[in-house]
């Protein structure tokens, strides 16, 4: 290479651009400042020269909080301008807590005219109402409003002249005016008292000179039946709630008429329902609605179904038109033991040879309850034979049923007994080895196997009271659907009008007394 240029190997060209590259590695003062930690963890290397440092740093840091400290002085309010007259002025329209006196406004401040009371007047009268709850009496309920023993009692004598007080049905209100006491030891007299005594009855009792007047007031009331008629439609529950009739009376509708017809599948929509309740209404305006009377079917206009409830021997059902009853099907147990000897050929326990076992033994306690397995008459109550004590009962239709070797009977010739009755206790009179009861079925008088029998009975009108059952429907089906919702005549009060018991009723109008 020739002139003045300069000529460099390839090493050298290298090595002098990496020395111009090198970057300056010395830390600057924003470096240093920025690692040294001024909030040094002291639970950490303790006793390093970092850690002595951050103890120092906390020291000085102390240390210049409590120098600079401003310190806590007491603030000064100004003094009150006001003398005594403007305060009480000021001290008059002030709200301030109850403990204190509790002034608010002008016109209530206290001042040195007012003196405290002795003792707080009583009010001359008190106004209660006290109810009658259930299983409570009388006499106790007025004791518990705040009447003297002895008045009460006097009281409950006087109403009982009026109502028996086992006829106030429970919930009754008692309105009550307590009057005046001479002393605050004794209990307040009662000065007027007034009370839905009855449906059909209200008594007020008033203090006039220094004894208590009653005046009996008659409430008249309204008995017809109430009628409810209207088509099935989509719904028979519906369509009778909606032409009025109470979930209550609609249940005891359907559990009848399910008794003869399938409610789900032989009623139709076209066919209208007919319902009867018992019903009382109040020419006060209450109501009160009782139990099923009538529960009937129409279909295309005619009857199709007729059901009143009759009673029979002391038992009631539900009879058909034609005074047919309700089917009952099956046979209880006649006795709660277990079966030892079945129906059959067998060797006698006793006599000891082979003979026909008419019946089947069932195994028990000497003095457990045997029952009537279905309703019937008792025609044998007594000793007979080997059977010893003996019941026999007729259930109809050529059936009947006997009970022997009974420690005692509890039935008489010629009583009925319904399904489940106790008629005897188990024993061993008679032909007997053991406390045991012999139970047989008889068809037509003769001797059946009792496990191949089961009853199904259905009580029968006849006579006079088939004709009497016939007028009782007659009588309920005349009635108008509706007609018991027409207007209640009023009764005449007794004399004489107590007059601050009518300021009573004025007052409670709508709760009724």
């Amino acid at each position: 290479m020739s002139g003045n240029a300069a000529a460099l190997t390839m090493s050298q060209a290298i090595g002098l651009r990496l020395a111009d590259d090198t970057p300056d590695l010395r830390p600057s003062w924003r470096d240093r400042l920025a690692q040294i930690d001024l909030v040094v963890d002291l639970g950490d290397n303790i006793g390093s020269a970092e850690w002595w440092r951050g103890l120092a740093t906390l020291t000085l840091a102390c240390g210049a909080a409590i120098a600079t400290f401003p310190g806590v002085q007491p603030l000064t309010s100004p003094e009150s301008t006001l003398d005594a007259a403007d305060f009480n002025e000021a001290r008059a329209q002030m709200i301030v807590p109850l403990a204190f006196g509790g002034d608010t406004g002008r016109h209530m401040a206290a001042t040195d005219a007012v003196r405290p009371l002795t003792q707080t007047p009583e009010r001359p009268q008190i106004e209660l109402t006290a109810t009658l709850g259930q299983g409570d009496s009388f006499a106790r309920v007025l004791e518990r409003s705040g009447v003297g023993s002895g008045d009460a009692q006097a009281l409950a004598s006087q109403v009982s002249s009026a109502v028996p007080l086992a006829d106030i049905a429970p919930g009754t209100r008692i309105d009550l005016i307590l009057g005046r006491r001479a002393a605050r030891t004794m209990p307040r007299p009662v000065d007027a008292l007034a009370m839905r005594a009855r449906f059909d009855l209200r008594i007020e009792m008033e203090r006039i000179d220094g004894r208590l007047v009653m005046r009996r007031i008659p409430i008249a009331v309204d008995a017809t039946p109430l009628r409810i008629r209207g088509r099935v439609g989509d719904s028979l529950y519906r369509s009778a709630r909606a032409a009025g009739a109470s979930p209550e009376s609609i249940q005891a509708y359907l559990r009848v008429i399910g008794r003869q017809i399938s409610v789900g599948s032989d009623i139709r929509a076209s066919d209208e329902f007919d319902i009867i309740v018992d019903h009382r209404r109040a020419e006060t305006g209450e109501s009160e609605t009782g139990k099923l009377l009538y529960a009937g079917l129409v279909r295309a206009g005619k009857p199709r179904l007729s059901m009143i409830e009759w009673t029979v021997d002391g038992q009631t059902q539900w009879f058909e038109a034609s005074g047919v009853g309700q089917q009952r099907g099956g046979m209880v147990r006649p006795t709660n033991g277990r079966v030892t000897s079945t129906f059959g050929m067998r060797r006698h326990p006793i006599l000891g040879y082979t003979r026909m076992h008419s019946g089947v033994d069932f195994g028990g306690g000497y003095g457990a309850p045997i029952y009537a397995v279905s309703d019937g008459l008792v025609t044998i109550a007594g000793r007979t034979g080997g059977f010893g004590n003996y019941v026999k009962l007729s259930h109809g239709a050529g059936l009947g049923t006997g009970y022997g070797h009974m420690s005692r009977i509890a039935v008489r010739p010629g009583q009925h007994v319904s399904r489940g009755q106790v008629i005897g206790y188990i024993g061993s009179s008679g032909l007997s080895t053991g406390p045991h009861l012999h139970y047989e079925v008889y068809r037509n008088g003769v001797p059946v196997n009792p496990m191949s029998v089961a009853f199904v009975t259905r009580a029968q009108l006849e006579g006079k009271a088939l004709a009497d059952f016939r007028a009782r429907i007659r009588q309920l089906t005349t009635i108008t659907p509706g007609g018991a919702l027409a207007p209640v005549v009023a009764k005449p009060a007794e004399a004489p009008k107590l007059g601050s018991l009518a300021d009573v009723a004025s007052k409670r109008a709508g709760g009724g007394i």
